[in-house]
Order: structure tokens, then sequence, then C-alpha cells
């Protein structure tokens, strides 16, 4: 287990860490040759609790996973130790917690995954991608499904979108975002002229990031792989983790994370970077469209 990272280097959210600590678990029991029953009987539990535990789709209790790796044969009570701190760590609230109940339930694995993530590839048509939004491009989005919400609720969402945003920012291996945007959006005016115009000129700054990639497929590309179907592509750098398709809908959001789904997605999104102009001619893009609508 030598591979698994302390917390102190790690910037995964809870639902990553359940996953990492899930996966040692499972290779230690099966290096051991025993059964998911055996491990059941040896915490007082069921089989289908093992399999939750080895998924990552509840919390660690700490005695439970102590007594099972000492049923695995870990003799090391310093490695004890260190997975029992990650345990600890993965049941603390995630960085969104305070703001969970302005989130939709299905969007909080979604935060942890993105926190945790190393490389973050991202498909839009209709929007900028939220980890390059300006506060006031956000809250105009989310003000159009204002309905009923409290304005303090929509103030939380907003918050809460940039502060995903520091996914870019950690001093610790900050994660790269290359992104392809639609032509489309970056021509709907969300929010007014003075809010496009500042939104587009933060793309532009953005441009300069080493860790960031932006490319835009313009209206003179036609019709393209991508069309209709925005998706986020999240790659990590653990081994434990597999890569994930993610795609939002009205009312929930989509985990792919078969082979086969991921393949044919990373295909997509290799050929939507054919298609899209390069990121070198990303500024010069966007000053045009600043120059001929939003000046």
């Amino acid at each position: 287990m030598g591979g698994m990272a302390s917390k102190e280097d790690n910037p995964t959210g809870p639902t990553a860490l359940r996953m990492i600590i899930g996966g040692q678990l499972r290779r230690l029991r099966e290096g051991a040759n025993i059964t998911r029953g055996e491990a059941a009987y040896e915490i007082r539990g069921s089989e289908s609790k093992i399999s939750r535990m080895e998924l990552g789709r509840v919390s660690f209790r700490l005695r439970d996973v102590e007594d099972l790796m000492v049923m695995y044969g870990v003799t090391d009570e310093g490695e004890v130790e260190r997975v029992l701190e990650l345990c600890r760590e993965a049941n603390r609230p995630s960085w969104w917690h305070r703001y969970g109940e302005a989130l939709p339930d299905w969007f909080s694995t979604y935060l942890d995954m993105e926190t945790a993530a190393s490389t973050i590839r991202t498909y839009e048509v209709q929007l900028v991608p939220g980890l390059l939004q300006s506060r006031d491009y956000a809250r105009s989005l989310l003000m159009l499904g204002y309905g009923h919400t409290p304005l303090q609720e929509i103030d939380y969402r907003i918050d809460v979108r940039i502060a995903r945003q520091k996914v870019l920012d950690r001093e610790h291996e900050p994660a790269t975002l290359w992104t392809v945007i639609d032509e489309a959006a970056l021509h709907r005016p969300f929010g007014g002229r003075t809010v496009m115009r500042e939104q587009l000129t933060s793309l532009i700054e953005a441009c300069d990031r080493p860790n960031v990639r932006i490319q835009v497929v313009p209206f003179s590309s036609g019709a393209h792989s991508g069309a209709g179907a925005p998706f986020t592509w999240l790659r990590f750098a653990y081994p434990e983790l597999k890569d994930v398709i993610y795609m939002e809908h009205l009312t929930g959001g989509l985990y792919l994370d078969r082979d086969a789904d991921v393949d044919a997605y990373q295909a997509a999104m290799e050929h939507l970077c054919v298609q899209a102009a390069q990121p070198r001619e990303t500024p010069d893009i966007i000053n045009r469209i600043i120059r001929d609508h939003y000046s």
C-alpha cells in the first residue's frame, strides 16, 4: 500500500478518498484470499456492507477498517494508522458542506470528484465552462432559473461556482483544464453587453495560464462530433480511480466509467480538438467577437 498518498498532499474530496480507500481494502482482501462473506463476519456485518465499503459508497467506521486490515495481514502499525487517518479525512465534511442546502444532492458527488481531478476536459455548447465563469456571468445564468428560489440561495450557488475554480489555483499540483467551447456560447449575451465583455476578456486572460487550454469550435467548422451534448471528462492522478465522464441535465447528473463509454467520449473529445481552432488562435477569435458584438 506504499502508493497511497497522505492527506497532506492529497487534494481529494471525501467521495474520491472513499473510493481510494475502498479500492485498497478490496485489493488487500483479494491478496489475502479472503471472501466478502468472511470479511463481513469479522466485522459483524453483511457482504453488502463490505461491497459498499470497497466501492467507496459509505463512510468508514474506524474499528471496522482496523479489524479488516489486521485480518488481511497488515502488521505495520504505522501503515494501519495512515489508512485510518485517511478514513478520518474521508469522513469529514467537504469544503462545500456549508452550502449543502443550496445544492442539489446529486451535484455533491461531482464537486468531490472535480476537486480530486488532475485533468479536467470539457466540451460546452451554450455556456462558458463553470471553472472559467466570472461572478457576474454566473449570477446572470443562475438568475434565469430564479423562480421561487430565495436570493440567499442564489448567492450560495454563485459562491460555490467561484470556489470550485480554486482547483486551478491550488498550491500543490493545480488541476489542468482543457476546454473546447462552441463559438455559439461566446455569442450568447447572458447578463448583457458589459457582463459578456468582462467574461470574454477574462477568457482571454485565462489563455495565458500554464494549466489552462481553451479551444473554440468556430461556426465555419459546420457539423461536428460533439454536437448538442456538453460533457466533462475527469482524469485522476491516482490509479485507484478510473476516468469518469460526467453529463448534467435539468434534474440530475450522469456518471459513466465503463471503459467502452469513456473510450467513446475520449474519441469524441479528440475529434473536437482537431475540428476546433488551435489554442494559440483563441485570443484573436474572442477579441473579434468582443469587437463585433460587445465593444
